[in-house]
């Protein structure tokens, strides 16, 4: 197929390792995150910003929280900062890198230490116990790349964990989605992972795979408004289906079958036994 945003973009999945990519990567470069990231026309604001992403922020906050404690951390393509800004407080050293330029004030502002580039994260510490990039590698013309340089930032006994769109999600495999292939499968998101390809990438980085696990962001109310009305959106729109007993055991089920809409996996460096 074609992608929306793009129709001279096709979506190709190689025939030996099933990752999903785009036929071209030429329409994006840094200097386009620089000036509007991830955003059409105007970008929202920092606040709104940090309100959309606030419960994936607060996701990710509690599943590493405990694991980084006393120790350095940065967050690669850290967005607005939320993360950064719940996780600071539990390591010796916490920083981002962002190469959006607006939200450089907002960083200033909040006290969070951000640099604009992998190298200037560099000067700020040597070596990270932790580096963390969340659904940013679908994002990179040469993710294999910049993995091998995340790879030299960690400390000995490091580790880098990664959050992905999956390939694999149940809206574009067992239900056969359109509307949601069209609007996942964007100009931007120029690769798509699935755990076979995730353990390809980290082998070309030169790291090896400690876990890979399925992680469900989004409710069984959104997946029925896509299924019936072809629009994101349904955990806003019908929000009486948004109840915990609901949500965890559909989250299960999706996670049992590999269907989940995202993986999030841990690379390490050195062997894993």
């Amino acid at each position: 197929g074609s992608v929306r945003d793009n129709p001279h973009l096709e979506i190709l999945e190689c025939c030996q390792c099933s990752l999903v990519f785009l036929s071209s990567l030429n329409h994006v470069d840094e200097a386009d995150y620089r000036q509007f990231g991830m955003h059409e026309g105007v970008p929202p604001s920092v606040e709104q910003r940090l309100s959309e992403a606030n419960r994936d922020d607060q996701r990710r906050y509690e599943f590493i929280e405990t694991r980084v404690a006393g120790k350095t951390l940065l967050d690669f393509g850290c967005g607005a900062g939320g993360f950064l800004e719940k996780i600071k407080a539990n390591c010796s050293r916490a920083a981002g890198v962002e190469v959006e330029e607006v939200l450089h004030e907002s960083f200033s502002e909040r006290d969070l230490q951000v640099a604009r580039s992998l190298g200037e994260a560099e000067s700020f510490c040597a070596k990270w116990d932790y580096i963390t990039a969340f659904h940013v590698v679908e994002h990179l013309n040469d993710p294999g790349t910049v993995l091998k340089k995340l790879a030299e930032m960690l400390a000995p006994d490091g580790s880098l964990i990664i959050e992905v769109p999956s390939s694999e999600d149940i809206l574009l495999t067992t239900y056969g989605c359109s509307d949601f292939q069209a609007f996942t499968y964007w100009s931007k998101h120029l690769f798509l992972f699935n755990t076979k390809t995730l353990k390809i990438l980290a082998s070309k980085a030169g790291l090896s795979v400690d876990w890979i696990e399925g992680v469900q962001r989004y409710p069984l109310s959104n997946h029925l408004y896509w299924l019936a009305k072809g629009k994101p959106g349904g955990h806003d729109h019908w929000e009486f289906l948004n109840r915990a007993d609901l949500e965890t055991a559909y989250s299960e089920v999706l996670s049992k079958i590999g269907g989940t809409d995202t993986l999030i996996a841990c690379f390490r460096k050195g062997m894993i036994d």
